[in-house]
Order: structure tokens, then sequence, then C-alpha cells
């Protein structure tokens, strides 16, 4: 593991008090004290969640994401250009919804502030109970913390940690004078949504979902049981006439959002145009700021929930619509926040391999495995396939001698 990797998350041991609270909460275990008694985090079991760092009384964790001051900022610019905002959301990055789910759900708090201001984080649980008594101080009226449903929280006990620390703030607050309604926590999850008239039951859903979440139905359109729906999206990749699946990254509209852009991108005349399917948990920095991390390529990023829910079929149509090259980048299986059905996805991308060489389009996709512990890295790996995807004949040339084979 790299230096980079190794310095993602830190201790500071002159300012660690030794009350071990980060060890106490860490859903990992990766935080472990020595005979000594001096605290240490195992960078290879660590997952970034930053629970650890929200929690730490004497501010002895260092990160390179979401840190006090980068949260302060960004809630400062975004108070600039949303003036007239009084409503903070914070949102878990798995399961946040849409800007109308956003506003429904505020409507139903009461709340009808539009222009509302958004954070999305990798999980509740590293919000730090100071930063909300800042948000407040520059002008907040309501903050909303939509977390996940605690069993289904990636980060295994985000979701409950950040719910009792909300709720003890909301008591201090009260006791400051401030309305009890100050703060809210919602929960809500994503779940798999079926289109019955599009449904010919054929059960293929039922027999892919790794979690026993779809129960079949005589004569019907089988039923999705919430409880253990966790959004992976494997259903929707096996279904053939798309009529299951997750809100937010529906077949239709994942075609679109690359169709629209390519247009754009080859406007551009920045070089090769490059698709990036990736996993909503192996990337940070770079999926938050695109514009930062992309800055002189033509690349688009997509976000996908899980490895399971990469589609091969995105992949290849992706291709034969113009980009130049496709890169995947998920989770390693140790990383991966929904491990069940991950051979499921080892298995497309064989058969997606297979299928890209008799197109003669392997050359332009690669697959990599990413984690938020290696900072970085993301922009290395993209570096090198963008380079690679500079030195292969441009699409056009590819196609025309094709044809001209073919004639």
């Amino acid at each position: 593991m790299s230096e980079k990797c190794l310095a993602v998350v830190e201790i500071n041991q002159d300012l660690c008090s030794r009350c071990y609270v980060c060890k106490s909460i860490c859903p990992y275990e990766a935080i472990k004290a020595d005979s000594t008694g001096k605290v240490e985090i195992n960078s290879q079991d660590c997952q970034v969640c930053g629970i650890c760092y929200s929690a730490c009384p004497s501010s002895a964790i260092k990160m390179d994401y979401y840190t006090y001051d980068t949260l302060s900022e960004y809630l400062k610019k975004a108070q600039a250009k949303a003036k007239n905002s009084e409503t903070l959301v914070l949102m878990c990055r798995g399961n946040s919804p849409s800007t109308g789910e956003v506003q429904d759900i505020l409507k139903a708090q009461g709340l009808k502030d539009d222009n509302y201001l958004a954070l999305r984080l990798p999980c509740a649980g590293r919000i730090p109970s100071d930063f909300v008594f800042e948000a407040l101080n520059l002008g907040v009226k309501n903050i909303v913390s939509i977390q996940c449903e605690d069993p289904f929280c990636r980060y295994k006990e985000g979701t409950k940690i950040n719910t009792r620390r909300l709720v003890l703030t909301r008591n201090v607050l009260e006791q400051l004078g401030y309305d009890a309604n100050t703060v809210k926590i919602i929960k809500f999850s994503r779940k798999a949504v079926y289109d019955v008239q599009k449904c010919v039951g054929c059960d293929k859903c039922i027999f892919i979902c790794p979690y026993g979440a779809l129960e079949f139905e005589s004569f019907g359109t089988p039923k999705v049981n919430e409880e253990k729906c966790v959004g992976c999206g494997a259903c929707q990749l096996v279904c053939p006439h798309q009529a299951i699946e997750v809100k937010g990254f529906e077949f239709e509209d994942v075609v679109n959002r690359y169709g629209k852009s390519l247009a754009d991108l080859k406007a551009q005349n920045k070089g090769p145009a490059i698709l990036a399917f990736v996993c909503q948990w192996s990337e940070f920095s770079s999926l938050d700021n695109p514009n930062k991390a992309f800055a002189g390529k033509n690349v688009l990023a997509l976000e996908v929930p899980c490895f399971k829910s990469l589609d091969p079929v995105h992949i290849i149509n992706a291709l034969n619509c113009g980009f130049d090259g496709v890169m995947g980048v998920v989770c390693s299986a140790k990383d991966c926040k929904l491990q069940e059905g991950r051979d499921t996805a080892e298995r497309n991308v064989a058969a997606l391999q297979v299928s890209l060489k008799k197109l003669g389009l392997l050359d332009r996709f690669e697959l990599y495995e990413e984690s938020p512990r290696c900072s970085g890295e993301f922009e290395q790996k993209l570096d090198e396939f963008y380079k690679k995807i500079c030195a292969l004949p441009k699409r056009e040339l590819v196609v025309e001698a094709n044809a001209k084979r073919t004639n």
C-alpha cells in the first residue's frame, strides 16, 4: 500500500488523550491500542467513513476528506450562491434523494425552501456536532439530516451513531433557546421499484437478488421486500425489459445522460471522449469535484450504486455511440459495501470482455479497483487510461477501415 494510502487517516499522538472513543465506535475495528496505550489505525481495515474523526473530542484525528474546515468553507460558498436559503440538507452518498424527492421531504416537514443548501457525504455519521453549531452561526435556520435507514447503512453503524449525536445536539440547542425542530432526522433508503406493465414474469430478478429481497407472486409481478432490499441494482441488471430499476439510476436516464453529454465533449475538441462509471464508494473527491479532477480532459463520470449495477450494455453502447474509451472504477472485494453477489458482477465483466474482444473494442475499456484510502490514485489511473486512449487510432479512422474491409 502506497504512502498516500497510509496518510489519508492519521492520529496525532501529541493531541490524542487516550480516551478510546474512536476505538469504541469504529464499525470496522480498524482502530487498536497497543500495549502502551498508543492508539493506531490499521489503514488496510479502515474504510474512511470518518466516524472516528467526527467523534474525537481532542481533534487528534486528521483526514483528507470532509474535514470541519472544508465543510464550513463549502457551506459559506453555497450560502453565497443561494442568499435566501435557510435550510441545510445533509445527505448520505448512497441514498441521497433526487431534487424532487428532497423537496417532497422538506414539504412533509413543513419546510418550503426550494433553494435549500445540499451537502452530500459518504456517511451521516461523520458530521461532527461542532459543524451543526457552525451552520446555525452562519445563518442556517433549519438542518435536515436525511440518513440511510439503520439496517442499510453502508458503514454499518453510521446512521445510528449520528442519530444519537443529533438527538444530543438538539437537546443542547433547546437549552440554548432554539426551537425543538431546528434539527430534523429523516430516514431514507433507495429500493428497487417495478413497472408492472413491463414485467413479463420471467423471475430472473428473484434468482439474481443476493439479499433475498424479491418474492415470487403467482400470476403477478414479484414483490419487493423493502426490509431486505438494499438498492444494489443487481436485479435491474438482469431484467430484459427494464421492468425493475433502482430509482435515480434508471437505464434510459443513464443512456440519455451520457448520450447528451457526448456531443458536448466532442465539441470541446480537447482529446478523446472518456466515460467513467464510478462506484459511489470507490472515490470521493473526484466525484464531488469533477471539474477539478478532470480539468483539461474530456471526461464524464457517472456514479453507480455498486459494482453489481455496472451494466455491460452501457459500456458497449457508449463505445458504439462514439466514446473513445470507457473505464469502470469499483471497490475491491474487501472494500465492497454490498459484498453479497459480487461474483455475479465479476462474471458480467468477464462476459463483457469477451464481447468487446469480438467487437475489436477491448483495448478501449479498463476496469480498476479503487479506494478512498488511496488519495490521488484515481486521478493517476484516469491519466494513464487517458494517455492510452490518446495513443490509439481515432474512432472515425477505425470505423472507416472496418467499413472498407467489409466492402
